[in-house]
């Protein structure tokens, strides 16, 4: 008898649930650090953060692949790099999730402050659960987990709502716009790259996210060369050396790493399981930016917190 996909999950999916949820909630704290990147160096543009951030990556991941390359008995090197299909693929998806998304969510950032941005990139859970519902999962069961995501949200903008009104300086809503565009952008990724890694079981996470790395380092230098200071400006500014660490940091932990345990995430959890534990990023960003300005948050944007990790228990028994 033929077993249907939707009916093998409920079999296949505790065994490495506990892995898979570990990696999602480990890519959620290394992306929340970007929310909080200009802050640490200011000063620089926009378009130099992000392309700082994907050079880096990318140099990283062409380190990393030519390090595996003379590790690698030379019959089997062919499998670490992308034939014709799989480079197109990674470029495409590169920039949904790294270069289109980063830029978008930097500018969202500059105009309206750190808080709104990491709000609406954090209802990501909620589209992924509704887009991404398993067929053996009832809604009723997905429900808790909504609500209480929901429901954190609205508290989060209740609590911030005054902050985030007197940052915008004219902007605010041009950069409630970004933010906007930055979601539906690594909306569109996640979904698209849950699909990729799946269908190509036989790719591994470590392999796929230097594909990426290199596709996003190539945006990179082409958004640095098109809109980037010049070297020149970048080493007379103040900051510089800042502004390296903090390219060099996101580049590599909320890009490369953060993609391979994304990667192991996506394959191992369903994709609204999966969506789900995206509420993490909000709760590390917030948590970031909470620590580097010294002050405590509100008790609502505390209690929004609690009701974000519920969202997350809830929706880990809902796919049980």
């Amino acid at each position: 008898m033929t077993v249907s996909a939707s009916e093998r999950v409920p079999q296949t999916l505790p065994a490495g649930m506990a892995g898979g949820v570990a990696a999602g909630l480990g890519a959620g704290a290394f992306w929340g650090t970007t929310f909080v990147a200009p802050l640490v160096a200011p000063g620089f543009s926009s378009a130099d953060y992000t392309a700082g951030r994907f050079v880096a990556c990318g140099l990283f991941s062409l380190v990393w692949l030519l390090w595996q390359t003379l590790r690698t008995a030379p019959g089997h090197r062919r499998a670490l790099w992308p034939d014709a299909a799989q480079a197109r693929s990674a470029l495409g998806l590169s920039v949904l999730g790294y270069t289109g998304y980063y830029l978008l969510l930097v500018h969202g950032i500059a105009d309206a402050g750190a808080a709104l941005p990491a709000l609406i990139v954090g209802t990501l859970p909620v589209w992924m659960m509704l887009l991404g519902k398993p067929d053996h999962l009832r809604w009723s069961a997905l429900l808790p987990g909504l609500l209480l995501t929901a429901a954190g949200m609205a508290l989060m903008m209740d609590a911030t709502a005054d902050e985030v009104g007197a940052t915008g300086a004219g902007h605010f809503w041009r950069g409630v716009s970004l933010a906007v565009a930055a979601m539906l952008s690594w909306l569109a990724f996640g979904m698209l790259n849950a699909d990729w890694v799946r269908r190509h079981a036989d790719v591994r996470s470590t392999a796929w996210a230097n594909w990426l790395g290199l596709a996003a380092g190539l945006g990179g230098l082409l958004l640095w060369i098109g809109w980037g200071t010049p070297w020149d400006g970048l080493l007379a500014r103040p900051g510089f050396v800042a502004f390296v660490g903090v390219c060099a940091f996101t580049g590599i932990g909320s890009a490369w790493i953060a993609a391979v345990l994304w990667n192991i995430a996506s394959r191992r959890l369903s994709t609204s399981l999966a969506g789900q534990l995206v509420v993490s990023e909000t709760v590390f960003a917030l948590v970031y930016a909470f620590a580097w300005s010294g002050d405590w948050p509100a008790r609502e944007q505390l209690l929004a917190c609690v009701m974000f990790v519920a969202g997350i228990l809830a929706s880990i028994r809902a796919h049980r």
